[in-house]
């Protein structure tokens, strides 16, 4: 009767009992614990941890997302006209590659990208990041006074360094010469900033009005405006920059007087007629003087004409400088144009094409008598001379 009380449960049965509570104990445990770390996967985004195998499978997709659209959204950018998003002081661009993927994407990017908390713009309808496939920006810029003016002078290469210097993705430039400081002053600066293109943080916006350079007004009219502003003089061989002067006009009244008559008020005495504009320009010391009482000289470059056709890259390279950009205009932007006698640019601002100025540069001038240009160089040695010692440079156009 004892025997029978002690077995009276077979040993397999106890054994199995005790397994299958175990197991059960086992598989609760690794249920709690699945849906444990199921949940901290997905339902805190705030905390950061690397991926692991017990993080859910939607939060890591989402996570990989983010860090893709991260990196394509905030890479620099790389072209001279970029497709530019723009968020406070990020240059941010998007290859156009990406678009289309990034058009699919739309409606998971709009509702689980986001480059910053404090990124605030509205992508929806209306903006101009989605409208048409191309990428402008998602700020466009604003306008602005002009930071640089090329201010002069007029027949000594403006033009040329002008597009040049459009090339550059720092620098936006207004067209159409303004006469805001000479002839359209009264308009005021409301009216002037309206006319510049929009510029993103970091470039600058630049406008040329040759005639600056010889309006007496004008120095005194860009200070109140700011006395920061950086100004760029082109110049060149007076006696040269006066008859491709008179050039220009011929074309436009070819009934004017000679250039002989125009030069002199007095052949026989040889007396020069400094009240004939084409004369009066290329005195550079007179008007360099004018600029210094209100502007010191480490804010005005001289930029010599006759390099800007030799050596533009040159040219440009001290230009880039003063202007405090990255040296990105160089030799490999240049071409020589052997008809025209000029260099062109190999690809103008947004084109792709070959590009040298119009029909309007590089006239051929009419033959002047020696001895006239003679008479001139030597009334205009002294005038030289003295803008040699104003600015530290010699131009050799007494060599």
């Amino acid at each position: 009767m004892a025997f029978s009380r002690v077995f009276s449960d077979p040993p397999s049965k106890s054994i199995f009992k005790t397994f299958a509570i175990m197991l059960l104990s086992i598989l609760a445990s690794l249920y709690f614990l699945h849906c444990l770390t199921e949940r901290c996967g997905t339902c805190m985004p705030t905390e950061r941890r690397d991926a692991g195998p017990a993080e859910g499978f939607y939060a890591m997709k989402l996570k990989d997302f983010g860090s893709v659209r991260r990196k394509r959204l905030l890479q620099k950018r790389t072209s001279t006209r970029p497709l530019v998003m723009r968020h406070h002081s990020l240059h941010q661009s998007v290859s156009a590659e990406d678009l289309p993927e990034i058009e699919a994407d739309k409606r998971m990017f709009l509702s689980r990208v986001k480059l910053s908390n404090s990124l605030n713009v509205d992508l929806e309808t209306g903006g101009s990041y989605f409208d048409t496939g191309k990428l402008s920006s998602l700020g466009e810029g604003s306008k602005k006074l002009p930071q640089a003016i090329i201010i002069g002078v007029k027949k000594g290469g403006t033009r040329a360094l002008l597009e040049f210097l459009r090339v550059h993705p720092d620098i936006r430039a207004v067209g159409a010469e303004p006469h805001f400081f000479d002839r359209n002053y009264e308009n005021g600066l409301d009216w002037y900033r309206d006319l510049m293109p929009k510029t993103l943080e970091g470039q600058i916006t630049m406008e040329k009005t040759p005639s600056y350079f010889v309006t007496r007004e004008a120095p005194s009219r860009i200070y109140a405006m700011s006395r920061d502003t950086k100004l760029i003089v082109v110049v060149r061989d007076p006696v040269t920059r006066a008859i491709s002067d008179y050039t220009q006009t011929l074309s436009k009244k070819p009934d004017i007087p000679t250039f002989e008559s125009l030069t002199f008020k007095n052949r026989t005495t040889g007396l020069i007629d400094t009240s004939w504009s084409a004369i009066q320009i290329g005195i550079y010391a007179k008007h360099l003087d004018n600029w210094l009482q209100f502007f010191p000289m480490s804010q005005i470059l001289f930029v010599s004409g006759e390099r800007l056709i030799s050596d533009p890259a040159g040219e440009l390279g001290r230009v880039q400088d003063f202007l405090g950009l990255k040296r990105i205009i160089t030799d490999k932007h240049f071409y020589f144009n052997q008809t025209k006698g000029f260099p062109c640019l190999k690809k103008a601002e947004g084109s792709s094409k070959p590009h040298c100025l119009g029909k309007t540069k590089g006239r051929t001038h009419p033959n002047i008598d020696p001895e006239i240009v003679q008479r001139l160089r030597d009334f205009y040695k002294p005038f030289n001379m003295k803008f040699y010692q104003m600015t530290g440079r010699k131009f050799g156009w007494d060599d």
